[in-house]
């Protein structure tokens, strides 16, 4: 499986026919059509079915569309990394939803004005995610809030913590409230994170047992369960500060038992860094030594 070939199926899923993705490859169709089918053929799958003039991916082609993107992006990194004698390349980050990320954001600005082309590639996800993109060599860093088992990870604290509480309507059954009982959200409508320790966490802090939690929804991005908190869905079991809820109809309310998250810098162990990332890490270390 030729990083050309995967090129040319990345082309095809994009385009949705062969004919554009051909154009758009400077190639010709039969060429194309012949690459794809050869594909297959090594693969043993069929990665594609026809519908009318368009091309829709099988549960096989999407999966290997997933993974193509992430080994084309690991290749061109490495390639970049390797062959400019300049310091320049891309530092790849997975982040965590959160209002405590200014460290990062104050070292990626201090280290683009020494070294303006180094590029910061970022994206947002739960812990999850992120450390499987750790693993399998995509991203250099990631951004993640406690709890996590981080025993095959080197890590640095940013420091700084994040409230839990409920994020929920200004018209709803709690707008009186201030502070958040445990007693309060038993039986209720909850929208909770799909990162795992999440919810065993909460439970833990809470003293109560899993039966007491009435779930509706789970999410990965607290955007998603904003829109859903505002069409009255449920009550989103979250972070603080994330969701800007200035003149909106969103309020959120801190639980009284004052839980609370690190955040932490995690890459993996024994893994040598390039040399943009390697800076970054430096910068971020100065910044948060700088805090202390």
């Amino acid at each position: 499986m030729e990083n050309r070939v995967l090129r040319y199926f990345l082309a095809v899923v994009a385009e949705g026919n062969i004919s554009a993705a051909a154009k758009l490859l400077h190639i010709t169709q039969p060429t194309l059509s012949r690459q794809i089918k050869d594909l297959e053929e090594e693969l043993s799958v069929k990665l594609f079915n026809r519908k009318g003039k368009y091309l829709e991916l099988t549960s096989e082609g999407r999966y290997l569309a997933s993974k193509a993107r992430d080994i084309i992006d690991l290749v061109d990194k490495t390639t970049s990394n390797i062959t400019h004698k300049e310091i320049f390349g891309e530092v790849h980050i997975g982040m965590a939803e959160s209002s405590s990320i200014k460290p990062i954001a104050k070292a990626i600005k201090v280290l683009r004005k020494e070294h303006n082309q180094i590029i910061f590639d970022t994206f947002s996800g739960n812990a999850e995610q992120i450390l499987e993109k750790i693993n399998d060599g995509v991203i250099d860093f990631g951004v993640i809030i406690e709890p996590i088992n981080k025993i095959n990870y080197d890590s640095i604290s940013l420091n700084r913590t994040d409230v839990w509480g409920i994020l929920t309507t200004h018209d709803s059954e709690f707008k009186d409230m201030d502070k958040m009982s445990a007693e309060s959200i038993i039986n209720k409508p909850l929208i909770i994170s799909r990162q795992q320790g999440v919810k065993k966490m909460i439970l833990n802090e809470l003293d109560l047992e899993d039966a007491q939690l009435n779930i509706v929804a789970k999410y990965n991005l607290l955007y998603n369960a904003s829109i859903m908190v505002e069409e009255c869905v449920g009550h989103a079991l979250c972070l603080g500060g994330i969701v800007n809820t200035y003149n909106t109809s969103l309020k959120f309310i801190p639980f009284q038992q004052d839980i609370t998250s690190k955040l932490s810098v995690v890459w993996k162990k024994e893994k040598p860094l390039s040399v943009p990332a390697q800076l970054f890490l430096n910068q971020l270390k100065d910044i948060l030594n700088s805090e202390k």
